[in-house]
């Protein structure tokens, strides 16, 4: 068997948005895997587990030859059949295990006596995964940041969507960032997370942006959170506050969490769609029912209730709106102005939406001429 081919050329694999196929156990892709990574194991997570006794007990040799046993036949066939498929639909594709030891190297050659050659990661998904992390620890030192602040509903993300040199951290983090920003899919491990988050940033400072631009999360978008480093560089960044009329950061939260999301249940396949989507809402409102007060929990929970049986009576949303507002108004809005109030010596610019888009646009092309 000649030498099979390996590249740690991690830069160029996130540049280029290689596919990977990952040969480790599906317990382990679970934990963390990386962004184009699928999962295509060389074991089950039972042979793995029968495999790795079989080690502790009688070493390696030992091991690799049970491996072989237990997969082999029609099980090899069909694992070696599902790499080449991969292969064959993604050319530039290459291959991982762990450590870029055995697993990857046995997966390199099964598909080899197909005719398929493909690369593997060499040092494998622990060579690439520190990469990324020592990557997004560099960074700080390469970008200068900018914070998109303003009053929930007030259409930030949307404006982010707009500008090239913004990193997206509720769309890495797959949640909305609020009490209500659960979607009906689960939120990435912090593993992938931090893997995404390593990904656009390296994309996007090769792309020669001075400032990137993120939204004002905090810490923890959800249950994923910020890497230290990255948060408390973030924490001292500049403050750009996008400034919002109520009547439209109720539009903007009601076409969010009402009208898209029910849309969302309704394509998602739950038997009952609107009840499952009433529930998700009513759990919302329980979780912050402390903080909001029994008095404003009962009037938000019958306007919710209200709006419900309107829905359900003649079809219409509107009365939802009526809810959404008074939970920006009582709820949302305190919060916010308490929390601003603290750090308003870092606010360097308000506007309204078009206002803070051209701002942003302005100095952010700016410093790309000066470069």
């Amino acid at each position: 068997m000649p030498e099979l081919p390996q590249s740690d050329a991690f830069k160029s694999i996130v540049l280029e948005n290689t596919p990977l196929i990952d040969v480790r156990a599906p317990v382990e892709f679970e934990k963390g895997a990386f962004p184009n990574a699928v999962n295509l194991p060389l074991m089950s997570d039972e042979e793995r587990h029968l495999v790795g006794i079989r080690y502790k007990a009688q070493g390696n040799d030992e091991a690799t030859k049970l491996g072989h046993e237990l997969v082999n036949g029609p099980i090899k066939e069909a694992r070696v059949k599902a790499w080449s498929d991969f292969v064959d639909s993604h050319p530039d594709a290459m291959l991982y295990c762990f450590r870029g030891g055995q697993r990857s190297q046995i997966s390199q050659e099964w598909l080899m006596e197909t005719g398929r050659e493909i690369v593997r990661l060499r040092g494998g998904y622990k060579a690439f995964r520190r990469y990324l992390i020592e990557e997004t620890e560099r960074s700080c030192e390469r970008f200068e940041p900018l914070v998109l602040g303003g009053r929930t509903g007030s259409g930030k993300t949307i404006l982010l969507q707009e500008l090239d040199n913004a990193i997206d951290l509720e769309g890495l983090a797959n949640h909305r960032g609020s009490s209500f920003g659960r979607h009906i899919t689960p939120q990435p491990s912090q593993i992938d997370f931090e893997n995404a988050l390593a990904y656009a940033l390296i994309q996007k400072l090769e792309e020669g942006h001075r400032y990137l631009v993120f939204e004002d999360e905090g810490k923890n978008v959800g249950k994923d959170f910020l890497p230290d480093h990255l948060a408390n560089y973030l924490a001292h960044a500049p403050l750009i506050i996008l400034e919002t009329e109520m009547h439209k950061r109720t539009e903007i939260t009601f076409d969010e969490y009402v009208v898209a999301a029910q849309a969302h249940y309704h394509t998602a396949g739950f038997p009952d769609p609107l009840q499952a989507w009433r529930e998700d809402i009513q759990n919302a409102m329980a979780r912050i029912q402390k903080r909001l007060g029994g008095l404003r929990y009962q009037t938000v929970t019958a306007a919710f209730d209200s709006a419900f049986q309107e829905q359900l009576h003649n079809g219409s949303l509107e009365a939802h709106k009526v809810w959404v507002e008074y939970l920006l108004r009582e709820y949302y809005d305190p919060m916010y102005d308490y929390q601003i109030q603290k750090r308003s010596d870092r606010i360097l610019f308000r506007g309204d939406y078009t206002e803070v888009l051209d701002y942003l646009k302005k100095i952010s092309s700016q410093a790309k001429d000066r470069r």
